[in-house]
């Protein structure tokens, strides 16, 4: 039974985990005084242009050999953490960090270093990824439930910036065409390993940036821990069936041996 239930254990405790870092960096970012906000963003949006639209390397088939943070995305982070997706459809909430290393893929999901900076304008491109099937955490697991239409958000210090899904494909490791610039967009992609447990190919979901509307953003957000919420309630409701009928059969065996052992001791 303890096999079967880590998954869900875990990724429950994960959840809760992402979820206290998300609050989290939401907390911090209200210390910042607006000036020091928007020389950040600045210093982003001057990042953004300066980048030469080429990507080198898939970030799963070679190591980045990263010493510590990556310095590129200083300027956005808050406690090394550069912001978080949010991924109603999959009911995922998940801090992203700066690169590709291990260390931050294990965590969560990696800024893609080379690609625009998640701070949203025209001419940008940001790349965010996240690993398929950790057995402590789904991350970016169901991102092929995913489908046209649906809106994922990334929020950073200075505001929320929402996407909707107009491409979804699945791709060789070294094909990058789909994750550069295109003159006039702003794009964001999300990016995982498939097919599940195979990861022979990568699977790109892209969105482009439409206005944020708060009232749908609650709207969407309440759908989804709502999901969670009746789900969670589903686990604990067919742990106690399970409970109560391994408690039901343990002594309906007891009371079976006491009888047989009464049998026993009258025939004797």
């Amino acid at each position: 039974m303890g096999i079967l239930l880590y998954p869900h254990v875990s990724n429950f405790y994960y959840r809760y985990e992402a979820g206290q870092l998300t609050e989290s960096f939401d907390q911090e970012k209200k210390n910042l005084k607006p000036k020091e906000v928007q020389e950040r963003i600045d210093l982003a949006h001057a990042f953004n242009e300066s980048l030469n639209n080429i990507i080198s390397e898939d970030p799963y088939t070679k190591s980045r050999h990263e010493a510590g943070r990556a310095e590129y995305a200083r300027m956005l982070e808050l406690h090394e953490k550069m912001g978080y997706v949010e991924v109603p459809k999959i009911e995922a909430k998940i801090p992203i960090y700066a690169g590709t290393a291990e260390s931050v893929l294990q965590k969560g999901v990696g800024h893609l270093e080379g690609t625009s900076l998640p701070v949203g304008g025209s001419d940008t491109h940001t790349v965010l990824t996240a690993h398929t099937g950790l057995p402590k955490a789904r991350l970016f697991t169901d991102l092929t439930k995913v489908e046209i239409g649906d809106t994922f958000y990334i929020h950073n210090i200075s505001e929320t910036l929402a996407y909707e899904v107009d491409q979804i494909l699945v791709v060789e490791p070294t094909q990058f065409e789909e994750l550069l610039v295109k003159p006039g967009q702003d794009y964001a992609t999300l990016l995982t390993c498939t097919p599940y447990m195979v990861n022979t190919h990568r699977l790109l979901v892209r969105g482009h940036r439409v206005p944020y509307v708060a009232e749908d953003y609650r709207k969407t957000v309440e759908n989804a821990e709502m999901r969670i919420l009746i789900r969670y309630l589903l686990y604990a409701l067919g742990m106690l069936i399970i409970i109560l009928l391994i408690f039901l059969f343990t002594k309906r065996r007891k009371k079976k041996k006491q009888v047989k052992s009464g049998e026993e001791a009258y025939t004797a």
